[in-house]
């Protein structure tokens, strides 16, 4: 940014104030705003403020990932060369499949607000989950269906479909890190409790896996629009129990959910 002081400040409309802050790097937020907050117009040092504000963010978000970095860092510290993370989504819903992510980034990525999936609003997922997949070495899904699930049970499905998509990375990983789950593998394998809220790779995961289930979930919807699948993605809202309780199941939902309300 050009420099800018009071006096120029002073002479230049409010609108043009504006388009400034809107035309600067965030890096520069903090020099700007303190020039207008000597101003004396009160919209302009509302505007110094705000751009304080937004660059506090932003420095909270950087921090943030710093921390969840942070596992990985210690692993390479160890010797690890491509370090992955996966995660599942839809462990406990009456309808639709269980689906694992695995992610393997690259050391330097650093994608801000890569977090728990659930603390995410869908917006904010679906930008991250393409930023995500153009940053990362390789991104693999694996899922069970309904029938899968019922027959294997939901926590043998998942540690299945987990192991499915871990060993479709290439390239493949030589440590993986989950959430507490034991999988099979041949890479190693290291624990994380509350992965998906604290380690970088596994959150990126948690992302990968919410969004597809999700659009799959919507998918579904244009098949069975009684169920709300739209809304509910599967899981057992009133809206949706009431569904099943009138129009009865569909061959997307898991019998072995859902025997306490037929």
């Amino acid at each position: 940014m050009t420099s800018v002081n009071p006096e120029q400040i002073a002479s230049m409309p409010a609108k043009a104030v504006r388009e400034l802050c809107q035309s600067v790097d965030i890096d520069d937020y903090p020099a700007l705003a303190q020039v207008l907050s000597q101003d004396s117009r009160a919209a302009v040092k509302k505007q110094g403020q705000s751009l304080e504000r937004q660059y506090e963010k932003r420095c909270a978000a950087v921090r943030k990932t710093a921390q969840m970095k942070a596992v990985e860092e210690g692993f390479y510290g160890e010797g690890f060369q491509r370090i992955g993370g996966s995660d599942e989504v839809g462990r406990g819903p009456l309808a639709g499949p269980v689906v694992c992510a695995a992610v393997i980034l690259p050391r330097d990525s650093a994608i801000l607000h890569v977090d728990d999936s659930k603390k995410l609003s869908a917006k904010m997922r679906e930008a991250l989950d393409v930023q995500i997949r153009a940053e990362a070495l390789s991104v693999a899904i694996g899922l069970r269906t309904p029938e899968q699930i019922d027959a294997l049970n939901i926590l043998e499905a998942t540690k299945s479909a987990m192991s499915e998509a871990v060993s479709q990375l290439d390239p493949q990983p030589d440590l993986m890190l989950i959430d507490a789950l034991t999988i099979e593998t041949q890479a190693e394998v290291r624990g994380i409790v509350h992965g998906d809220a604290t380690c970088y790779s596994i959150a990126a995961a948690s992302i990968v896996a919410k969004v597809y289930r999700d659009k799959l979930m919507h998918a579904y919807h244009e098949q069975y629009p009684e169920y709300g699948f739209d809304r509910n993605v599967g899981y057992g809202t009133a809206e949706h129990i009431a569904a099943i309780k009138k129009y009865g199941l569909t061959p997307i939902h898991r019998r072995s959910f859902v025997k306490n309300f037929l």
